[in-house]
């Protein structure tokens, strides 16, 4: 009988944490998050692409534990404004200030039809351990950014992104609801159908 064994999620959200975990019941696995390593070093997302801000965080954490860790960076991308905010999304007008964010990216599609204002929520996930495997997944979910917010749930660009699929933004949704057609949730289901062979690996 193996003892059970440690996966780090690379994040201080205790709702991506309850996702992975929900995900990674079945395995006989111990899933902690950044809270749980307050040494951890901070982690500099600078990177270009969101495989980069992914695997820098992702390598910070397995390099300062020496467990395997999971790491995603997720960003909205919009057609009409050359795909920004894309990996800036979270500091688009400020640091993770989302009224800031949203009141920026509306400013910017100032005068954009609303037919032109095509969108895709993107999520990079990267598995890694010590030994340098790795493992990169991705989901997206496509919509168009609304002229005015609309809902209270959610965080981020949620209140502004629509779901054609339930015919309201993504803030008006119940998490079951939003988790079927999440941009995360996409990415999760994809990490599942090659979780197992990673986490055999050495």
């Amino acid at each position: 009988m193996t003892k059970p064994q440690t996966l780090i999620i690379a994040t201080n959200n205790a709702n991506k944490a309850r996702e992975f975990s929900a995900m990674l019941a079945p395995y006989d696995i111990t899933i902690k998050t950044l809270a749980d390593f307050p040494n951890i070093p901070e982690i500099k997302e600078n990177g270009i692409t969101f495989e980069e801000n992914a695997t820098k965080k992702a390598t910070v954490v397995v390099e300062a534990t020496g467990l395997p860790a999971i790491a995603d960076d997720s960003g909205l991308m919009v057609k009409a404004l050359h795909g920004d905010p894309g990996v800036f999304s979270a500091r688009y007008a400020g640091d993770h200030d989302d009224a800031a964010n949203n009141a920026k990216l509306l400013a910017n599609l100032g005068g954009v039809p609303e037919a032109e204002r095509t969108a895709t929520f993107h999520t990079t996930l990267v598995a890694l351990k010590s030994s340098g495997e790795k493992l990169v997944v991705n989901g997206e979910l496509a919509g168009r950014i609304l002229i005015a917010p609309r809902g209270d749930n959610g965080f981020g660009y949620d209140p502004l992104f629509w779901s054609s699929k339930f015919q309201k933004s993504l803030a008006e949704l119940t998490p079951a609801q939003k988790n079927q057609i999440s941009h995360r949730g996409a990415a999760l289901r994809q990490l599942m159908t090659k979780f197992d062979e990673w986490w055999a690996k050495a």
